[in-house]
């Protein structure tokens, strides 16, 4: 189990978090998934890697994620 945290960047409203929270949410071994939209950030709890969390990011919308 590890902890991540990335800064999205490309979210503009709550629909927006809802979108990458449940994208990430569906991937297998994500335990916790926290999205701040004022500040971008995501915080993911679970046995995924970062680029499996970045896709996901990225197959929500226009939405990119960084290692932050």
């Amino acid at each position: 189990m590890q902890t991540l945290d990335f800064t999205v960047t490309g979210m503009t409203c709550q629909h927006c978090v809802a979108s990458v929270t449940e994208e990430v949410s569906e991937l297998p071994g994500v335990e916790q998934v926290d999205v701040d939209l004022a500040s971008g950030r995501l915080h993911v709890v679970g046995d995924v890697t970062p680029a499996q969390v970045q896709t996901a990011v990225a197959e929500a919308g226009s939405y990119t994620a960084q290692p932050a």
